[in-house]
């Protein structure tokens, strides 16, 4: 998949519209569309996104992501997405739906299909919908496609509702709607070793600020390692027991598992919760939970 930037003169493509944050299973659906679309026709399928979330501009912050910008762009990658077109979203927020659509998406695609959620909106003040999309597919040569809302059970599939469920620990209803698992990626870092003296070492990776953070516990995990997949379990906190800071770390204890692997990248991924954070009364009954703990991954 090549990345770009900016607006280059890539034609006849088949497009997926939207920021797809989380590339969770209801983007999945949109630009599997685009994707089939452009190998039924021989053609190359592109994601149009924006390098970050709008409420940037707007509001001056982002929300939380469910995914850091390099893992959004893996996993569409892995989709067989064939170009990820970021923009600036600043340079393009006061045009109006159609020139947003003529000047950029005509002018430097020239669509064979754009393919979008339901809820897709787009323009200065959100003047472009789906129905302007269709409205506007025979001017302009292209086929659209609505993807219709994608359910887990019977909840509507959304970023809003998947950053929820991670908030308030609901790992398991969160994977359902992505369709994977919750993952943090990192190097592993040496810590304070407090970990290995008690019988449980751990690998320490960094929780990247921009992710919505889960509730401090500890969490079932598996881990991947060089293609390896271990079980794990992973303390999210400030670790009361045996520290006074406020600083949270992601520590993870790899069952199993005897090999150096600092400053080696590995990925955490996300199961369940198996309970909150708390202060022990003592190293022995840390110890004791930890092992409680191990039982039930």
């Amino acid at each position: 998949m090549q990345i770009l930037k900016e607006l280059t003169y890539i034609p006849d493509l088949s497009l997926a519209l939207g920021f797809f944050d989380g590339v969770h299973k209801g983007h999945q659906a949109v630009i599997n569309n685009a994707v089939n679309y452009a190998h039924e026709n021989n053609l190359k399928s592109a994601v149009v996104t924006f390098l970050d979330h709008p409420h940037c501009y707007f509001y001056g912050s982002a929300p939380k992501y469910i995914l850091t910008r390099d893992d959004r762009a893996k996993h569409l990658a892995n989709l067989g997405v064939d170009y990820l077109i970021e923009l600036d979203f600043g340079s393009i927020s006061g045009l109006t739906a159609e020139d947003y659509l003529r000047g950029v998406l005509v002018k430097h695609f020239k669509p064979k299909a754009i393919t979008t959620g339901w809820n897709h909106n787009f323009g200065y003040k959100k003047s472009g919908n789906v129905k302007f999309l269709e409205k506007y597919s025979k001017k302009f040569d292209y086929e659209y496609f609505e993807i219709p809302p994608q359910k887990a059970d019977t909840l509507t599939i959304s970023s809003t509702a998947i950053r929820e469920f991670l908030t308030n620990g609901e790992i398991e209803k969160a994977n359902e709607m992505l369709g994977y698992n919750f993952t943090i990626c990192g190097k592993v870092e040496k810590g304070h070793q407090i970990g290995r003296a008690i019988g449980f070492p751990t690998a320490n990776i960094i929780y990247p600020s921009e992710l919505i953070e889960l509730p401090l516990g500890v969490y079932s995990v598996s881990v991947k390692f060089n293609n390896e997949i271990f079980k794990g379990i992973t303390n999210f906190g400030v670790r009361p027991t045996v520290s006074d800071t406020k600083q949270t770390s992601l520590e993870t204890h790899i069952l199993d598992f005897d090999k150096d692997i600092y400053d080696k990248n590995i990925e955490v991924k996300f199961l369940k919760m198996i309970r909150p954070e708390k202060k022990f009364d003592s190293l022995e009954a840390l110890k004791h939970q930890i092992t409680l703990d191990i039982q039930s991954v």
